[in-house]
């Protein structure tokens, strides 16, 4: 089963890096987000401040290396670049899907990056519908222990596993399972989608079940029912996928909803995130912590000097933004009305 899993995860990559797996007719929703300019900003560029906090550290900018891969020769190389990458940006990083760590000895250190970011906020990752495989807390705790991480996000990805050759079909009764391994551990457990998002009623419930935070992994990026499309030998399946490749709910919409729901909880805005721009919007509405995945990704296959060029320029994009709007901090952006949303001017309010 391990090497399965491993030669799943360097196929997962080619795919992303080669061919068009982003879902068809469906963007984030941010492109209906603009900012008015300010003509008097009244501050120095060299001032502005890009500096947040997430899991309780201090982070240099309020970015996520999302989760991406693991498990295989060629991921080890792309979490070391990735992993060297945020530790000197002080961004926070996260694993992919850790199962492969557990089922088999191939690969291990692809996961065990903690020796190349050593300060910043890392978190592990398993699939929530793994309790319902045998999986639970020990095994949640056994992850942490090997990796070192700050926290364990479960993802959700009912879609992909029903697309994907042997895919893992059996979601049922998972709330439970997930308020088990949440009060059992004592690292915060978040939620995440995989890109086709979380809405708000789904993040209270996850709430509710003890999750600390929420990744809404919105749709408008990578779809993975395009990527297990192409990866099937089934030609029924490869078919069937043809009907969800515009599936999903876009990232600005699964924002809105989830802080509609919930005003305090901590919300991870990825799915599609391209620009420090993206990232600005995201932020006006509702957004903590903004996660980029395949935008790092080319760079990460060259080196952790590549990943870096690519983290400087996100985050000079970012600040050119809140530069044109007058805002010196995150929390000056967080509360902007320098924006315009769907063509109304919150300027007008």
């Amino acid at each position: 089963m391990g090497e399965g899993i491993n030669r799943r995860k360097t196929e997962h990559i080619r795919l992303c890096l080669e061919d068009n797996v982003e879902g068809v007719d469906k963007s984030t929703g941010l492109e209906g987000i603009s900012f008015i300019h300010n003509a008097l900003p009244e501050i120095n560029f060299r001032d502005i401040d890009l500096t947040s906090h997430f899991l309780d550290k201090p982070i240099k900018a309020p970015f996520l290396v999302s989760s991406m891969t693991g498990g295989s020769e060629l991921a080890a190389q792309i979490n070391r670049n990735l992993a060297k990458a945020a530790e000197e940006k002080g961004w926070a990083v996260a694993l992919g899907s850790t199962r492969a760590l557990l089922e088999s000895d191939a690969h291990q250190e692809s996961f065990l990056i903690r020796k190349h970011a050593p300060t910043v906020p890392l978190i592990a990752n398993l699939g929530a519908v793994q309790l319902n495989y045998g999986y639970g807390a020990e095994a949640c705790q056994q992850i942490i222990d090997m990796t070192g991480a700050d926290s364990i996000v479960l993802h959700f990805n009912p879609l992909q596993e029903a697309v994907q050759d042997g895919g893992d079909l059996n979601f049922e009764n998972l709330l439970p399972k997930i308020e088990n391994v949440c009060s059992a551990l004592d690292v915060p457990v978040g939620a995440k989608e995989v890109g086709f998002g979380i809405d708000g009623t789904v993040a209270k419930q996850l709430y509710d079940a003890g999750i600390s935070y929420i990744d809404v992994a919105g749709a408008g990026g990578t779809s993975w029912s395009q990527v297990e499309k192409l990866r099937s030998n089934d030609p029924l399946k490869k078919a069937a996928a043809e009907a969800f490749n515009s599936w999903g709910i876009p990232t600005k919409d699964c924002i809105v909803s989830v802080r509609s729901a919930l005003d305090d909880i901590p919300v991870v805005s990825s799915g599609g995130m391209k620009t420090g721009m993206d990232a600005a919007k995201a932020l006006t509405i509702g957004a903590d912590v903004i996660g980029f995945a395949r935008k790092l990704l080319q760079a990460a296959t060259e080196s952790d000097e590549a990943v870096v060029k690519t983290m400087d320029q996100i985050e000079l994009e970012l600040t050119m933004t809140m530069f044109g709007i007058g805002a010196k901090t995150i929390g000056d952006l967080k509360n902007t009305k320098r924006v315009s949303i769907m063509g109304t001017s919150l300027l007008e309010d």
